[in-house]
């Protein structure tokens, strides 16, 4: 069902109820969206960076995800001001995010990330060797290197070393970025996964060893109790109509095994939430993703994907703003407790204080274009 302007607001309360996950405490549903800035200066945040993300906090959100945040791997960031996540200058940035969201009363964890080999440009940096499960970043298009054994372990490490630091830094939780056609998820296509080794395979289980490994090792990195959230989608970039898993059957097959390797919370990433996953199944008022996910794990989940307006998050990218839509269809949703947690993203950078204002039963804005080149 496809968000409709609706006559008479409804209570938006169902969003601000509590959740407990692990030793973190959330006092609403809404969390900010990982969303590339690009905007940490040769990859080191800056004040502006926690200011930008203190405003989010003090405009109501219940959990923050920082932008994508790259791990300690050679050609491990498609762009030049990424920021990372490594290294004592980028960490001591990092310190001082967590310390303004925690002043604000927000709750904070970064997104770890890896971005393989996609697209991106290179001008900054014309000696970075891309590296890939195949050397490829989609059919018939080679783009760096094919990792080695000894390359997918050291990333492995680099993922837990990074989820380390982020609890030791103070960050609430973590989340691992496995989607969207990044290094991870890349591991997971068969199009740009073509190995023979113990890190291929001609099933979705099999490709996805990697990340049975990787969240292992993250899990015995951080406490028994510290968050570990992990990003998947079915869409690619190179690819939005790729779906990994077609049916349920091999949603559950791909997913429990991470579920089992110790992920605590699902993010489902979907290009319009509203849109159910197993039309086929369920019909075209079915469980989207993140239902789906938490359907078969029982695990937490957070779903995502233009929540609140009428336009593609795509459009973002090229600058395009979005009109306002209703939210009711995410309120009857969250009502029956399909997913447990909703990401927004493109709103919140245009209106820091939406989470605030949504309580307060105002008029909620839509996506002005322009905040894509600002830290406002």
């Amino acid at each position: 069902m496809s968000p409709k302007d609706s006559a008479a607001k409804r209570s938006p309360d169902t969003l601000f109820r509590p959740i407990t996950i692990g030793s973190m405490q959330l006092p609403n549903r809404i969390v900010m969206a990982p969303m590339t800035r690009n905007m940490a200066k040769n990859g080191i945040v800056s004040e502006d960076n926690a200011g930008y993300y203190r405003r989010r906090a003090e405009g109501g959100v219940g959990l923050i995800l920082s932008e994508g945040t790259v791990v300690d791997r050679p050609a491990s960031r498609n762009l030049e001001h990424v920021p990372f996540f490594h290294g004592e200058a980028a960490l001591a940035g990092w310190k001082e995010v967590i310390d303004a969201v925690h002043e604000a009363g927000g709750k904070m964890g970064p997104q770890i990330w890896h971005t393989g080999s996609t697209d991106g440009s290179t001008e900054w940096n014309p000696e970075a060797d891309k590296e890939s499960p195949s050397g490829n970043n989609g059919a018939d298009k080679p783009r760096g290197h094919a990792m080695s054994d000894e390359d997918v372990a050291d990333t492995i490490a680099a993922f837990a070393r990074a989820a380390a630091d982020a609890e030791r830094l103070g960050f609430d939780m973590t989340e691992i970025h496995g989607a969207h056609g990044y290094l991870l998820d890349q591991f997971l296509w068969d199009v740009t996964n073509q190995r023979s080794d113990k890190w291929g395979g001609e099933t979705l289980p099999e490709r996805a060893r990697i990340m049975v490994e990787l969240v292992k090792a993250v899990r015995g990195a951080v406490s028994a109790d510290y968050p570990i959230f992990l990003r998947l989608s079915q869409w690619k970039q190179q690819d939005y109509s790729v779906r990994l898993a077609p049916t349920p059957a091999e949603l559950e097959a791909w997913l429990m095994p991470i579920s089992e390797a110790g992920v605590d919370v699902f993010h489902c990433s979907q290009r319009r939430f509203w849109e159910p996953e197993f039309p086929e199944v369920d019909g075209e008022e079915g469980l989207n993703f993140a239902g789906w996910a938490k359907k078969i794990t029982g695990k937490v989940t957070c779903s995502v994907g233009s929540v609140g307006l009428n336009g593609d998050f795509f459009k973002a990218f090229r600058g395009e703003g979005a009109e306002g839509a209703s939210i009711d269809g995410l309120l009857d949703r969250m009502e029956r407790d399909e997913f447990d947690l909703i990401a927004i993203g493109r709103i919140l950078l245009s209106e820091p204080n939406w989470v605030n204002m949504l309580r307060a039963g105002e008029d909620l804005p839509g996506f002005d274009g322009t905040a894509m080149g600002k830290l406002a």
